[in-house]
């Protein structure tokens, strides 16, 4: 009988789900002890498999990493454009999309550690094909985030929602404070990530010239 430690090739339903246990497992150690000090054979261990056996899912750890950027920056805008879709008032999208950013599971916190921390590594081509599809993946992804943000800025401006600018530098501003936090803030850390969550809401709102009144119902709402 072969071990479950052996690097067998997927077979079965259970290999979605295999897939993610992984890529969750590579999210909480690239996010807690950095992409560089784990050791694929570590997310292995984590999951229960042979270190061989991670590849049957992923060409190598950079692979992985490239997934879960992607996968960070795809959630991110599938949940913004949900928000800004499904509420037609502008100032009060908005301050629905900058409450929603911070309610956040200690695994997405996570996840958005590594996307930040590794930002470097999706402008480097890869000579590995899946490597480099999945690095393109995420590139495109974070060029539809920043199109989807400029876009609803932009409408919010021709609305009067918010003093006229330059959309693109705006979504550019507002999304580098927001990927600032996640340089220093941790799940373990003593300040609660809704009082991080409400400081910078309100500069963010600031930013773009819209008031923060609505701060307040909104996190009732939620």
């Amino acid at each position: 009988m072969k071990s479950s430690q052996e690097g067998d090739a997927p077979t079965g339903r259970g290999d979605g789900r295999k897939r993610q246990e992984i890529l969750a497992a590579a999210t909480e150690r690239f996010g807690r002890d950095g992409y560089e000090h784990t050791k694929w054979a570590d997310i292995a261990g984590d999951v229960g498999v042979g270190p061989t056996a991670l590849y049957h899912y992923f060409e190598s750890k950079q692979h992985c990493l490239y997934e879960i950027m992607g996968d960070a920056i795809e959630e991110f805008r599938a949940r913004f454009v949900e928000i800004t879709t499904n509420e037609r008032d502008p100032a009060r999208a908005l301050t629905a999309v900058m409450v929603n950013s911070f309610e956040l599971t200690e695994q997405e916190v996570n996840r958005n550690r590594v996307l930040v921390s590794e930002q470097g590594r999706l402008s480097r081509p890869s000579a590995a094909q899946p490597e480099e599809d999945a690095r393109q993946a995420a590139r495109a992804r974070t060029r539809d985030l920043e199109f989807a943000w400029a876009s609803f800025l932009e409408s919010a401006m021709r609305a009067g929602a918010i003093p006229k600018s330059d959309p693109r530098l705006l979504t550019l501003a507002i999304l580098g404070l927001y990927t600032s936090i996640w340089h220093w803030y941790r799940p373990t850390g003593i300040v609660p990530l809704r009082h991080i969550g409400e400081y910078f809401s309100r500069l963010a709102l600031a930013m773009v010239g819209a008031s923060p009144d609505g701060l307040e119902s909104e996190r009732s709402a939620a």
